[in-house]
């Protein structure tokens, strides 16, 4: 367990633009920074990072949150877990008292799971520089494609021995669960139970989360055997998905920013031959067909791509596969094909750096330009595969985003082509208006369904919070405590009132507790601090050691769409009037209280009625009574307060 001092040191020491920099490529808008949401797809940034307040908010999908959340997010960890990331990152050391059993059994399979992948990257970099046939074998096989140890280090390569349970042996004995061998798919069950190394005899390329956690491995088998395949990977786990994952990120985002480009390849050599060559902003789709999950996590740090594919016929089909798919995202597309024969891996090997990225920047060229090169040398002068190939073209075209882009790339389509630029224009809007249609279509279709849910919810009686007055109105006050606890409200027979003094007295004098748990622990924490000097309640809630609490003063510190249009009339959304809205809030939520009290009474009453009991029907229409003049006298004051503003 990791004590609250330590949470509280790592929380002051980050800084949440440093933080989301590593995810995020972020350019400054005024006071704050903003950049594509990493959390959803989008092609307009509406992901806005605040150093002032130190947090983030998406504003398209409303995810964000301080650096803390943010990691948690990101890298799906626990909450202990993100505080270590960052511990990590800012050179601290995360003091825990010692675990138990009964700790170590509540660790989360998740975590396991990267400490395991984390142990076997480290195990089968030990076999490569330390075991006889690691060295033998392995390293003689890397040091034979060319590559230098520092960079056989940096990319953590290794070897698998030929033992088919050496691994499972030594995670075993280290402590390690069977089944987590197995979940990682580091090992698999034969038939007859044992358990085997699934990449035994064969060179180790670890794969990197963005963030640098090893989530998989892919291996390469060394000895000729038709019956065997080439490379063997991990297979899907809960915390590896290969469509989103690309090889050589981690390494690489760094160079992409600073570059604002990057290179797109097929293989682990590619990438790593390529970094050798002093090109590093380079990935690779791991020999996988590109899916929308990697464009995204490229488009997060550039919106530049250059395709690097083999010139072969594969190497061809693959760069036209992909290419539709980064237009759709909106990204800038160059295509740069080797010569027949070569690879980025071969190229970059046989003529060093510097011939290799004179290469690169002679021979790349704009997507439009590469396809109708390529198309229209094999159309043979044919009038209808010319025709075929155009639309082809025109349908590469239309996927693009922006306007203004699709008019350039037509006008230089036509001149290519020979064609009409007003022909290949038309051809464009009549394929977006299809596409416009059938997503409309869509989202008519989800919008249907979920007002048949709500109608269904609403039949059963069930209530979502966020339309409950009594809770809007608790969320509202909370807000404002979060916001302005610390600020004066007024000055009385010389007491003065804070926002949360003023809350807390007037709850008291009216016997009323907030009905929200978390709420009430945040209103008793801000009573708590009040009083205390140079207390300020956003950051102090912000950087609240409980998860619960520091994501929810993210939220309301932001949320500027809390309030509906009526009640941001009437509430307000800043320090304006604080005065007059805290007593009106108040007053509100009292009467929200009473209103839910009255439709209690009146449902029961109906009941009562029923059974014919009249004392206890008359005692009923006595309380409505009482609470219908205590609502009146409410609304009175409530209008008071308005007619003053």
């Amino acid at each position: 367990m990791i004590d609250h001092s330590t949470i509280q040191k790592v929380l002051d020491a980050t800084d949440i633009v440093d933080v989301v920099k590593e995810f995020v490529t972020l350019h400054k808008a005024g006071v704050n920074y903003k950049g594509l949401c990493p959390f959803h797809n989008e092609k307009t940034p509406s992901f806005v990072v605040s150093p002032t307040k130190q947090i983030c908010k998406c504003y398209g999908c409303g995810k964000g949150g301080n650096a803390l959340h943010f990691v948690m997010e990101m890298e799906q960890l626990t909450y202990p877990e993100a505080i270590k990331w960052l511990g990590k990152k800012y050179g601290i050391e995360i003091r825990e008292k010692e675990m138990t059993d009964k700790d170590r059994q509540a660790q989360t399979e998740r975590e396991s799971l990267f400490i395991l992948n984390e142990w076997a990257r480290n195990y089968f970099e030990k076999n490569l520089h330390e075991s006889a046939d690691g060295l033998a074998i392995g390293l003689a096989y890397f040091r034979q494609r060319g590559l230098r140890d520092d960079i056989i280090r940096k990319f953590h390569l290794g070897y698998s021995l030929v033992d088919r349970n050496a691994i499972a042996q030594a995670a075993i004995a280290k402590g390690f669960n069977p089944e987590l061998l197995i979940k990682t798919g580091l090992c698999f069950k034969t038939e007859d139970d044992k358990l085997l190394d699934r990449y035994h005899g064969r060179v180790i390329y670890p794969v990197h989360s963005v963030s640098g956690k090893v989530v998989a491995f892919g291996g390469r088998i060394l000895t000729q055997n038709k019956n065997v395949g080439k490379y063997v990977n991990s297979p899907e786990s809960e915390i590896y998905s290969k469509s989103h994952e690309l090889y050589g990120l981690y390494e690489a985002k760094r160079a992409i920013v600073q570059e604002n480009s990057c290179f797109l390849v097929e293989g682990y050599m590619d990438v790593i031959s390529m970094h050798q060559s002093g090109v590093e902003n380079v990935v690779s789709s791991s020999g996988t067909s590109l899916t929308e999950g990697q464009i995204r996590l490229l488009h997060r740090f550039t919106n530049n791509i250059t395709v690097l594919y083999d010139g072969d016929n594969a190497g061809i089909h693959a760069s036209l596969r992909g290419i539709d798919m980064l237009l759709s995202e909106g990204l800038n597309i160059k295509v740069l094909l080797l010569p027949e024969g070569e690879d980025p891996d071969s190229f970059a090997q046989k003529y060093g750096a510097s011939k290799f990225q004179e290469y690169i920047k002679e021979n790349q060229v704009d997507f439009i330009r590469f396809k109708t090169d390529l198309l229209m040398k094999d159309s043979d002068n044919d009038p209808i595969q010319r025709a075929n190939f155009i639309s082809e073209i025109i349908s590469s075209i239309s996927l693009i985003p922006e306007g203004v882009i699709r008019q350039m790339y037509s006008r230089e389509c036509a001149q290519m082509m020979q064609v009409s630029e007003e022909m290949i224009l038309s051809e464009v809007a009549k394929i977006r208006r299809g596409v416009t249609t059938q997503t409309y279509q869509k989202d008519e279709r989800q919008r249907k369904q979920e007002l048949q849910e709500q109608e269904k919810q609403r039949k059963e009686g069930l209530q979502i919070e966020s339309h409950n007055k009594v809770a809007q109105m608790e969320r509202l006050l909370i807000r404002d405590i979060i916001r302005y606890g610390e600020q004066l409200l007024f000055e009385a027979e010389g007491v003065q009132y804070t926002v949360t003094s003023y809350i807390c007295d007037d709850l008291k004098n009216d016997g009323l507790k907030l009905q929200n748990k978390l709420y009430q622990y945040i209103l008793s924490e801000a009573e708590l601090h009040v009083s205390d000097e140079n207390w300020r309640s956003l950051p102090f809630f912000l950087k609240n050691p409980k998860g619960s609490i520091s994501m929810l003063a993210a939220e309301l510190s932001t949320d500027k769409n809390e309030l509906c249009t009526n009640n941001r009339v009437q509430y307000g959304d800043d320090t304006d009037h604080l005065a007059n809205r805290i007593p009106q809030l108040l007053n509100d939520y009292k009467m929200a209280l009473i209103e839910a009290e009255l439709e209690t009474a009146r449902q029961e009453l109906a009941e009562i009625y029923k059974s014919g009991d009249l004392p206890k029907v008359l005692e009923y229409m006595r309380k409505i009574k009482e609470l219908d003049e205590l609502h009146r006298a409410i609304g009175e004051a409530t209008q008071r307060i308005i007619t003053l503003k």
